[in-house]
């Protein structure tokens, strides 16, 4: 047992564990399991806070819990009986258990929340979409403020407007900036390089401070008023707007009035789209909780400055046994575990232990938080619009699942797999003559696409040659399937043989590769490099049928003669899904390799060149071919640019060219 001291600060991340080698609990050399190893910590256990955790064969995360106190909360487990049978299956898996004191119970609720979401363990309510909110940045460090789309740490310097509940309001936003306020969204780098208004300019999306159409004063006065639209302040915006607008008419500059005009009509449209803005919300998260055959789905609406930033829909893993108060306890704590909590939080019912829940977020946030479920009123209006939600997003993904399930099960069946597949890894490469070579990796399971597990491989290996598909593709199954290996033999690291091997979760119970008999052979090859031996895997080729007609692709197996689905056939459709979205993946991973090829400059590559001397380098030459036929003597003439950097310059292209 390892019994840590009061924790500190239990909001911050406990150190790394490392479970594999966790040996099971022992008295006088026979080991303990169950309520025994419950009982036997139960003796030197403290009536304090805390949290706890319980841990399975070979160190597997089964539970982790908090208390008010530790030797009361853990007695309840060492009872016979009483139990529902979830919770008594995770009692008779215990072969281990570990624990932290705290100083108060709201510690405990915090550190519990954050071991959840980093172990997931087997046993827990856990939050799986954990992913980071998109916020809105306009920055401060350049001449020209840029507006972009910002996830995950707030590093650059400039103002952060969010969360926004998904990519696509943040979308919506920044084309209303864009409309409205002409601010750039072009990248540093492109802005050095420009010498003439870009196509934006042109579609009046942008007010092109790159090449001096407008000043700096006046464009930092538009992005002035772009913050203030995003602070909340749209009505006194519009107001002066409209005086603005009025009095350029007045003076018959009707060309200003027109422009003033449109950024009056993007405001008023950006804010009609957003189809609830209560007057008495101006900074509110709101969770609406449904339940239904055992799943669970958490609707939330995020309000900031009085606006509406959008709703997305989460679907705890929990157990039917799970009652819907502590599911949406839970996901609260854990939901917060690293975002900052807003000042009120709005749900259709009363979470368990509201009080203390919310005396955590406060002690986190350093400032008043409030959790509310209320009765009447225009926030219950909105909480009844979130549940509304709630209850038909879970009725759809309930629809889809059984869906699914069936699809699966005709996949298992036209391949003759043991079970329906879990995991399907399909494969797909993508260049232009060889040129910014990708190969993508897409991932299909129960639940859809996993597309937290997507992945690109740039092609890295110099002595495939350009457009060699066969080669490419050995690349990827090695880099792949090298590493799932090594994980499935650290797995299996001092294991007695006697019980089969145990897989990884990322281990593929299909693996489909779009191509014919010679990708397959390829496949193969690769898969034989790295120590994979014939059947260790699934695998199947999909090629064109005749014509490249869809509904007539050829299927292909190692050793068996290749073969077509009927039309009628479910898995058909499923497999084309399947293939076509590798395809789509491959494809976005090389456009973008390719735009980053094609928007970079010979100049990125020397030291001492950044954006202010680039953007002069390329004013006096025109570009960068001109930059390169210049002499150490023409480079001088350049601002900025010193007898040491020309000479540097000078030879850069004389060694590159």
């Amino acid at each position: 047992m390892n019994e840590a001291a009061d924790s500190p600060d239990p909001s911050a991340p406990p150190e790394a564990d490392a479970r594999a080698d966790r040996a099971p609990e022992e008295v006088g050399g026979a080991a303990l399991s169950g309520v025994e190893v419950i009982r036997d910590h139960l003796k030197r256990l403290p009536a304090r806070p805390g949290v706890y955790r319980m841990y399975g064969e070979d160190g597997e995360s089964l539970y982790v819990g908090k208390a008010k106190s530790l030797k009361a909360r853990v007695a309840s487990y060492a009872k016979l009986g009483g139990h529902t049978q979830r919770i008594a299956r995770m009692i008779q898996l215990t072969r281990s258990m570990e624990f932290v004191v705290t100083a108060s119970e709201m510690e405990a609720l915090l550190l519990e929340a954050n071991l959840i979401k980093r172990l997931k363990p087997r046993f827990n309510i856990i939050l799986r979409d954990d992913k980071t909110f998109p916020h809105i940045l306009i920055r401060d460090d350049h001449e020209a403020p840029q507006v972009l789309k910002h996830r995950g740490a707030k590093r650059l310097k400039g103002q952060y407007f969010g969360p926004f509940a998904s990519a696509g309001a943040v979308d919506r936003t920044l084309d209303t900036l864009q409309k409205a306020f002409l601010l750039r969204t072009c990248t540093d780098s492109v802005y050095a390089a420009r010498s003439r208004p870009c196509m934006l300019h042109q579609m009046g999306r942008c007010s092109a401070p790159c090449v001096g159409v407008i000043s700096q004063a006046d464009y930092a006065a538009l992005a002035d008023q772009a913050r203030r639209f995003l602070r909340g302040e749209a009505d006194q915006l519009q107001a002066q707007l409209s005086a603005d607008m009025d009095a350029a008419a007045a003076r018959l500059d009707f060309e200003t009035a027109a422009r003033l005009r449109d950024r009056i009509r993007a405001i008023a449209a950006v804010r009609a789209s957003q189809s609830i803005n209560p007057d008495g919300v101006e900074e509110a998260d709101v969770f609406a909780i449904h339940t239904d055959a055992g799943q669970a789905c958490v609707q939330a609406f995020f309000f900031r400055v009085g606006q509406n930033w959008g709703a997305t829909a989460y679907y705890p893993r929990c157990d039917k046994d799970d009652a819907a108060e502590d599911v949406l306890a839970a996901f609260i704590a854990q939901f917060y575990d690293d975002r900052p909590p807003p000042r009120l939080v709005l749900t259709n019912l009363a979470p368990a232990s509201a009080d203390l829940l919310a005396a955590a977020l406060q002690l986190r946030a350093d400032r008043k938080v409030e959790i509310r479920t209320p009765q009447r009123g225009e926030k219950r209006e909105i909480v009844d619009q979130a549940q509304l939600n709630a209850r038909e997003a879970l009725a759809r993904r309930l629809a889809e699942t059984r869906n699914q399930e069936a699809i699966l099960a005709a996949v298992q069946k036209v391949f003759g797999l043991e079970s329906p597949p879990r995991r399907i890894e399909v494969y797909d490469n993508s260049h232009i003559m060889g040129s910014n070579a990708v190969g993508g990796m897409i991932v299909a399971g129960p639940e859809g696409f996993e597309k937290t597990s997507y992945r690109k491989f740039n092609i890295k290996d110099a002595g495939i040659e350009p457009g060699d598909d066969f080669g490419m593709m050995r690349e990827v199954m090695r880099r792949r399937f090298s590493r799932l290996k090594k994980e499935a033999e650290d797995l299996n690291a001092g294991a007695d043989g006697a019980s089969p091997p145990r897989r990884p979760d990322a281990w593929p119970d299909l693996v489909l590769i779009d191509g014919g008999l010679g990708q397959l052979s390829a496949v193969q090859e690769a898969l034989a490099e790295v120590g994979f031996a014939s059947g260790d895997l699934n695998i199947v080729a999909i090629s064109k049928g005749p014509d490249r007609n869809a509904g007539r692709e050829q299927f292909h197996r190692p050793g068996k003669p290749a073969f077509q689905l009927p039309m009628s056939d479910p898995a058909l459709y499923y497999l084309q899904r399947l293939r076509d979205e590798a395809h789509r993946w491959a494809i976005g991973a090389h456009r973008a390799k390719r735009s980053a090829d094609i928007t970079r400059s010979p100049l990125d590559d020397i030291a001492g060149v950044g954006a202010a001397r680039k953007k002069a380098l390329l004013h006096r030459f025109g570009s960068a071919r001109g930059v390169s036929r210049a002499t150490v003597a023409d480079l001088l003439t350049v601002e900025g640019v010193n007898e040491a950097l020309a000479r540097r310059i000078h030879d850069h292209f004389q060694q590159t060219g």
